[in-house]
C-alpha cells in the first residue's frame, strides 16, 4: 500500500539586484528599491515551496520543471510554477495537506504582508488559508542575508494521498 502522507523540504536563496521588482510569496513589494536576481521573478519563497512539494512526491526539484535555460520562464511569475506543481501532484494522486514557509531577510518586513501571501499561495494550492504558514526572521546581521545582500527561505510541505 502506498504511504498516506509524504513530507518534503525546500530551500532557496537569491541575491538582491537593482532594476527588478521584488516579489515574495506571490505578492509585489513596490516600495522595495531592489528585487531579487533570477531568471523568473526570483520569488525565493515560492521556489522553496515548489522544491518542498516536488521533493515530497519524489519528483526532483524546481529546475527539472522550470529550468532557467528555457526562455519561456524569463521573468515568469513563480506563482504559475506553484499552480503547475499542484496540478502535477494531483495527476499523481497527491493533494497538499499544509505548507509552512520561513523567510530569512533583514528587509523588507514580511509580517505586514504575510496574510496576503498566505491567501495567494492558498489559492494556487487549492487549500484553505489556515493550511499555509508564513513566518519571518532575520539573520541578526550575520552573513549574506544579514548584510542585506539577499533573501533565503525554507519550506516544508505535507502531501496526502488522494486515494485514502
Amino acid at each position: 500500500m502506498p504511504p498516506l502522507f509524504r513530507i518534503g523540504h525546500g530551500y532557496d536563496i537569491h541575491p538582491f539586484a537593482p532594476g527588478r521588482p521584488l516579489w515574495l510569496g506571490g505578492v509585489h513589494f513596490p516600495d522595495s528599491p531592489l528585487g531579487l536576481a533570477g531568471h523568473s521573478d526570483a520569488d525565493v519563497l515560492l521556489h522553496a515551496l515548489c522544491d518542498a512539494l516536488l521533493g515530497a512526491a519524489g519528483l526532483g526539484d524546481i529546475g527539472t520543471y522550470f529550468p532557467p535555460s528555457e526562455l519561456r520562464h524569463k521573468d515568469r511569475p513563480s506563482i504559475e510554477f506553484v499552480t503547475e506543481v499542484r496540478a502535477l501532484l494531483a495527476e499523481r494522486g497527491w493533494r497538499v495537506g499544509n505548507v509552512d514557509i520561513t523567510v530569512i531577510a533583514e528587509t523588507p518586513k514580511i509580517g505586514p504582508r504575510a496574510d496576503q501571501m498566505k491567501a495567494v499561495i492558498a489559492a494556487a494550492l487549492e487549500v484553505s488559508v489556515d493550511a499555509v504558514g508564513i513566518k519571518a526572521t532575520t539573520n541578526e546581521g550575520l552573513g549574506f542575508v544579514g548584510r542585506r545582500e539577499g533573501i533565503c527561505a525554507h519550506a516544508v510541505a505535507l502531501l496526502c494521498a488522494e486515494s485514502h
